[in-house]
Formats: C-alpha cells, structure tokens, sequence
C-alpha cells in the first residue's frame, strides 16, 4: 500500500506515505507523543551520526477544540518533538532540509493553534502586556530582557517555524501526489495514487482520551499537612505523570499544576474533582496546564491561586486554545492573585510564590504551616533553570539580553532555600534544573522530579525520587477533615435541620470501597444511604446512554427515602471511595421531622428528569441543584408554535415533545427529549442565531440563567455545544444569506478577531430576524445585542491602541464615533419598521463594519504584530 494508516489510541492516528515523506499525527489531545513513543511511531535513531528521533512532520487537528470537556488540539509537544527532537529547524541539522513541519485543519482551529503555540513559546511578549499585571516599568524590562535569551534574541511568529493548510469539502494537495479533503466534521480523507484511507477524529460520546500509563489505585488518607506525590515524569516520561503535588492542610485539599489526564490523576489517588478546594499554578507549558479543563467540569468554581504574572500567562494561552476572550477565564476559576515574594496567608496554610527565569512567566512556590516551635515547610520547584546556564546569560551592560549579577544571585538564594521537604525540577537542558546544583543544599529532605527515565548515580546521591502516590507528612495527625466535609455536606442537603439531628446522622462509621466494586446496581431497592466522601463514582444506565462521575457530596440510594423505590442507575466505584453509611430509616425520620419530606417529593420528579439529561448528569453542589429545582418551571408549546422572545431568556430541556432549529428557511437541528436550548440568553447573553418551532406537543422545563453562570461543569458543556453549533454558521463559507468568518478579516490580532467574529454573528441573528416570521422582540434583541457589543469592541479596541500608543488611534477613535452613531441610528430605523429587509442590513453591516475591518483595523493589527502581539 502506498497509505499506512495506524489506530494508536482512541481519537489519535497515525497516517503515513513513504513516497511522498509524509508522517501525519492526525489528532493531537494532551500526551499524543506519549502515545506515538509507546507505539514504536517515535524512536531515537542517527542521521549522519547526529542523535534525534524519528516521528511525524505533520499534524491533522480537529475541527473542534474540545470533545466532551477535554482540549482536543494541544499541539505544543509534537511541535516541540518536530522541531528540536527531529532536528527539522535546528542549524546544520541532517533533518533540517528547509520544509517546515505542517499544521493542517479548520482556518478557525490552525489559527487558534498557531496562537496557543506563541504563547506557549514566549507567555507574556511585551513590557506593556507584563506592566499590566501590576510589575513597575523597569522590572518588566528586566524581565524581557531575560525572556529574550531564552528566546535567542528575538520573539518570532509561530509561522516562522510552521507551514499550515486550509483544509475544506473540496480537495487540497497536502504533499507531492497527496491530497486531503473533509468528508463531514472530523472526518477526512486521503488519496494518493488512486488510494484512499479516512481517519475519523470523533470521540464517542462520553469516552475521554486515553491515558498512555497505568496509574493503579491509592488509598486517600489526608495527612493535617502533607504532600501527596502526583507526578514526577515529564511531558516526554511514558511511564508517569507529569511533575505535580497535591497538598492536604486541615482537611483541605490543593494541587500544584494540572498536567495532562488529570481526571485519572486524581481518580487513581481516591480524590473527586469537588474535593478540590484550589491550585497552585506554577506556568503555562502544557505539561502543566492541560488538565485545567478537568477543574473546570466541577460544580463550583475552583479558586485558582497564581501570581497576577503567572494569571494573565495561563489565561492568555487558555483564551487562544478556546477562541474566548482572557477575562472569561474568570467565569470558570475563582482568580486569586497571590503577591509575589511575600507570603500569603491561605486560611492557615502560607505560600509565597518567586519568581522564577523560564521561556514562559513562572513561579516556584515554598508552603509553611505553623508548627510546634515554628513552621513545618514544603517547597515546589516546576521548570526552574541549571545554574549554569542561568550564569551564562549573566550580562550587565544596560539593556543588553540576560540579566545582571544581582539578579542571577536572587535567583541562587531563593533556590536553596532551606525547608523540611523540596521537590525539584532536575530535567537539564537550557530551560530546565540540574542537580547538582543542590549537591550543598541543607534541606532535610530532597526529591528529584521533571525527567523521563531514571535517576543517575550522581543524581541518586543527591536527592531521593518519589513514585506515584506515596506521601510526605510533615505534620502528623489525621485531621477530622472527611467529618467535617460529611456534616456540610448533609447541612446543605437538609437546609433547617438542627444541630442535633444532623450530629445523629453524621455519628455512623465511613467505611472504603475498592476500585471496581458495584456499590448499587439498577432495580435494587438499598436499605442505607451512602454519603460519598472522596473518590470518584461512576453513575450508569447504558440503554440511554448515560455515563457520569459523582464526586464528594453526592448521595446513592436517595430512591428508597422517598417511598422504597428500586435505584434508576447503577453505581460503581471508579476509584478507592470512602462512604457514610447512614441507615434510610433514620435519614428519612430526621427528614420527616423537620418538615423536609414534602418537599423533596416535590421536586423529587424534577431532580431524577435532570440527572438523566447529560448536562444535568453530573453530581451538582447540592445547594446549587435545589436552587434549580426550586426556581425551575414547566412551559408548553403547542405544534407549529414558534419559541421567541422571553422563552429564549432561560436554559430550557425538553421534558418531551420536538422542536426543529432553523436558519435560512434550512432545518439543521431536531431537539428532541433531554436535549436543550436557550444557552445563547441564558448564559452567553448574545442573541439567537435560528428560528424555534415547536414540531408537536411539547413540554419544556426552564431554568433561569443566573442559577447557571457560576457552575463550571454546565458552563463548560453548554459552552462545548454553543460553539460547535455557532462555527457551522460563522465559518462556513458555503452557506448563502448571511456573513461568514473569511481569513481575509483576521487582522492578526487574537482578541480583535474573536470580537470581529462575535460582531458576524450578531449580524447574523439581526439578519435571521429580518426574514420570514415577524418576531420584533428578538429583533430588538438582536439589534440591541449589536449595539451594546460594538461599543464593547470599540472600547477594548482603543484601551489597546493607547497601552501601545498607536499613532493612528486619534484618527481611529473618531472614526469609531461616527460608527458608533450610525448603528445606533440604523436600529432606530429598523424597529420603527423603516428598513424591514435581510438584505438591506446586510448591505448595512458590510458597509459600516466589513469595510472599517479590512481598512482601518488592519493598519493597527499591523502595528502591534511589529510589537510581537497576534
């Protein structure tokens, strides 16, 4: 065969034509390269007696940037595995034959990921956009002058280093004799010389990425203050987790960094994703990063503690990875910004994070905890840089690259620092740690992590390695922690009960499931109510094709409380579990007693039609479902019925019934029972870009959407299928009565062309609403959404063009008011029945913005790209 494509693992594949020198990895979620190692795909090898390693030269990206809730393109490690690995751009290399490495897929996903990969390159790229964290003016020019030798001098476009392809239905030549089109949404085809192969890129619905090692299983025992040893590889061990810690305090639980798989991570320790009570971030390099999106499928808002320096790095690249905007990291995280250099008080425990040279904005953090005589300590030192290195950028001429003396000396002092316990980055090379430069450190106990493979006989003398899962206790006791958890979780559930009573149910024994053990199957009627204090539960019923996760809090066997009712689900222990085994006869007398068992039969109904819908499947806070269950409302709609107006405003599933979603008089969604609509007012809070009609007797239940916006997981999921739903619109060229996204508008700036594609699709919506059926309050919605968000831009546009003082921004602004005036004056028009038409306004909008974008805004996109903003 002249196409040899290989399965590797689950939504990643490996497609080759040796006559053409063609080696794409065709999907790249977090750890793709571990895979292609694993699988033999990657090996090191010699080209003309210089060392490197074999792998791909490409990389198919998926058409969407996340399936179900995991990132599904972080292309920074195969990109880093081509280019220095492989040799492919360094000087004099074998390898280095003048052909970038390719990124191929959607203009939308290849332009995200050329962003992503920049600031995973460089973090913050300029002295404006590190001042605006709060560093003074010539400490930000210290630290670009630093951030310059890493980056040998110059900070470079991503398209330096990569040829991308635009890939569409229609057939592209990829390589000589090798072409490549788009069947339907992540699925594609090659041909070469008459052959054809199809790589499709979905994952099924509700399976998560593969893991490339074994984890095995932990028994979670939180120590008052200890760290938990999570991961001690690096983003190139296949063996084990990436360096990461977990840190228990008083009960608490904290992570240091979110490295790829992190739901494994914590399922393999015995820790739920709502025990979580914070991270630590130390940067923004994937091996670090990835797992992010595990925190934000919690219930809650996790706090996110990192210097304000290290915040804006990470949120940045979050924000290029999903097409958002910087500030909506924030809607996911609860921001803590933490003060660099001093140490901050975290309900006990203390941390203070230093800065620390890298490529990319990093802390290392030291923990202290109020001890005996005086403090017990741990310190974490991700991707820190060898001494020796650090020492050669040492150059004290006024702003030349490097640094000076003084803050090489910094640097040493705050490194060997004395604790009880630090865990350090030994990984070598320009950018990471050595060892040896702790040969004389007086900390009393050292372990060496951030490498792949074993450690040295050097190494071994100087620090101690800790395999996956063992512990550090640096203060002894177990705290009372899981208790305390059980009694809030029980006071949230059961709002009134009195102290007492709630000391009675919580006075029963925890007890541990094994990973893998059936805790309740379906149809059996349980004689206890299990209370889950950590670990993770799988909540199952096939033949609907349900498959969630519970966490802390949750509660299995509430069927029987409510009239002796057999389980809807069955549940199984995905991890080690401890339990509260507390007998139903006494829950559901304590329940009874205090008025409360009215109303959970009340909502009862409610609660199992929403936990059987996959947004709702997930274990919620319970405060937070009862706010649902209690605010939510039942709303009809009879056959033909349109949906408009006010029934937009909130979430709504359909309980049962139809409904058809409709753009351009084409029908492109059938909703059927369990399915929803509305996120589009309820949490995003821009207008509707289709027509509703109900198909036949509909029931729906709504749910306000302030009860929604500070829920992660739903946040995440509705966010997942919004944006999959509005990029079949925006970006798809083909399609006829509208405005679609066109690369000729990027101005290469990443936020301006977010809001640019946002403005496209309000237009959209007002065009939408400017045909066929007479709905004028969303309409007016629509127009009122168009109006409101152009005076946003504009106003972000100018904050922009003043932080780099634009020369053109007077000349600009005055336009902007002009613009301003005109769309305010048109929707006058519009609603007063002045201008009815669809293509009227689009006339309109190509007129008043298409045209302001390819002129004016250009010519300030040019002007930052000079400065190193995209």
């Amino acid at each position: 065969m002249g196409i040899h494509k290989i399965d590797v693992a689950k939504g990643i594949l490996w497609v080759e034509v040796p006559e053409a020198g063609l080696r794409v990895l065709c999907g790249c979620p977090a750890d793709a390269v571990k895979h292609l190692i694993k699988r033999g795909l990657i090996v090191k090898h010699e080209v003309n007696g210089v060392a490197c390693e074999t792998g791909p030269n490409a990389i198919l990206l998926s058409d969407l940037s996340l399936q179900n809730e995991e990132f599904a393109n972080l292309a920074e490690f195969p990109v880093l595995q081509m280019l220095y690995k492989q040799g492919l751009i360094m000087p004099g290399h074998p390898n280095n034959t003048g052909h970038k490495p390719m990124l191929i897929g959607s203009a939308e996903q290849v332009e995200s990921q050329m962003r992503y990969i920049y600031r995973g390159n460089y973090g913050l790229v300029s002295p404006e956009e590190i001042c605006q964290t709060g560093v003074p003016a010539e400490q930000a020019a210290e630290m670009m002058r630093l951030k310059l030798c890493f980056a040998f001098g110059r900070i470079r476009p991503t398209r330096d280093f990569l040829d991308t392809r635009i890939v569409a239905e229609t057939a592209i030549e990829i390589a000589d004799g090798v072409s490549l089109r788009r069947l339907r949404p992540n699925l594609y085809e090659f041909s070469h010389g008459g052959e054809t192969v199809t790589v499709d890129l979905n994952l099924p619905p509700g399976e998560p990425y593969e893991c490339a090692y074994p984890l095995g299983y932990h028994q979670f025992e939180p120590a008052y203050f200890g760290v938990i040893h999570s991961g001690d590889g690096d983003g190139w061990d296949v063996d084990r987790p990436c360096m990461s810690s977990i840190i228990t305090y008083q009960g608490s639980v904290y992570l240091i960094d979110a490295g790829p798989h992190l739901a494994r991570t914590m399922a393999a320790l015995g820790i739920g994703i709502d025990q979580v009570d914070g991270i630590f971030q130390t940067h923004a390099h994937d091996d670090h990063f990835a797992g992010l999106t595990t925190l934000m499928g919690a219930g809650r808002r996790i706090r996110f503690f990192a210097s304000p320096l290290v915040r804006a790095s990470v949120a940045k690249k979050w924000a290029a990875l999903l097409g958002k905007e910087e500030q909506a990291f924030a809607h996911y995280f609860d921001v803590k910004d933490l003060a660099a250099g001093s140490w901050n008080d975290i309900e006990g425990l203390e941390v203070m994070p230093v800065y620390s040279p890298h490529p990319v904005e990093t802390n290392i953090y030291v923990f202290r905890a109020l001890w005996g005589d005086g403090y017990r300590s741990y310190a974490h030192f991700a991707d820190i840089v060898s001494l020796d290195v650090l020492e050669g950028m040492v150059n004290d001429e006024p702003g030349a690259n490097g640094l000076d003396r003084r803050a090489f000396e910094r640097v040493r002092e705050a490194y060997l620092t004395t604790v009880d316990l630090k865990k350090i980055d030994v990984g070598g090379g320009m950018i990471h740690g050595n060892a040896a430069d702790f040969r004389g450190d007086v900390t009393e106990r050292i372990l060496l992590a951030h490498r792949a493979g074993d450690l040295t006989a050097e190494e071994k003398e100087i620090g101690s390695s800790a395999a996956f899962g063992t512990v550090d206790v640096l203060v002894a006791g177990q705290s009372e922690g899981m208790r305390r958890h059980a009694f809030t979780y029980l006071a949230e559930r059961l709002p009134g009960v009195p102290l007492h009573d709630l000391r009675v149910l919580v006075n029963h024994p925890m007890t541990q499931v094994n990973p893998g053990a059936i805790i309740l199957k379906e149809g059996e009627t349980p004689r206890e109510m299990l209370l889950v204090l950590s670990g993770q539960v799988e909540k199952l019923r096939t033949r609907d094709k349900l498959h969630a996760s519970l966490s802390a809090g949750s509660m299995i066997g509430t069927s029987t409380m409510l009239g002796n009712l057999p389980s809807r689900y069955t549940y199984r222990a995905a991890s080690f579990v401890r339990v509260m085994r507390i007998p139903a006869g006494l829950y559901a007398e304590v329940v009874r007693r205090n008025g409360l068992l009215d109303r959970m039969r009340r909502t009862a109904d409610l609660r199992a039609f929403l936990e059987a819908t996959n947004l709702f499947s997930e274990a919620l806070p319970v405060a937070v479902l009862g706010r649902i269950a209690d605010a939510a409302s039942e709303r009809r709609f009879r056959p033909g019925e349109n949906i408009t107006g006010k029934d937009l405003l909130p979430l709504s599933l359909l309980r049962s019934g139809a409904v058809e979603r409709v753009m351009d008089g084409k029908v492109h969604q059938v909703l059927k029972e369990r399915d929803f609509f509305g996120e589009e007012g309820a949490i995003f809070k821009v207008p509707y870009l289709f027509h509703l009609r109900a198909l036949q007797e509909t029931a729906v239940i709504q749910i306000p959407g302030e009860l929604l916006t500070d829920v992660p997981i739903l946040r995440w999921k509705l966010f997942e299928s919004y944006q999959q739903r509005v990029t079949s619109i925006v970006h798809d060229a083909d399609r006829a009565g509208g405005f679609t996204w066109r690369e000729g508008f990027s101005i290469q700036v990443a936020q301006m062309d977010s809001h640019h594609k946002r403005l496209i699709e309000i237009a959209n919506s007002v065009a939408e609403h400017l045909q066929g059926e007479d709905d004028r309050e969303s309409l007016a919605t629509a127009l009122d959404s168009l109006v409101e968000y152009t005076r946003y831009h504009f106003a972000t546009e100018e904050k922009l063009m003043t932080l780099y003082d634009y020369p053109g921004a007077g000349s600009h602004c005055r336009e902007h008011r002009d613009l301003m005036h005109q769309v305010a004056e048109y929707r006058e028009r519009v609603l007063q029945g002045g201008v009815p038409d669809k293509a009227g306004f689009l006339h309109f909008f190509e007129n008043w913005m298409v045209r302001h974008i390819l002129n004016e805004d250009r010519k300030y996109g040019a002007f930052l790209n000079a400065k190193g903003v995209y």
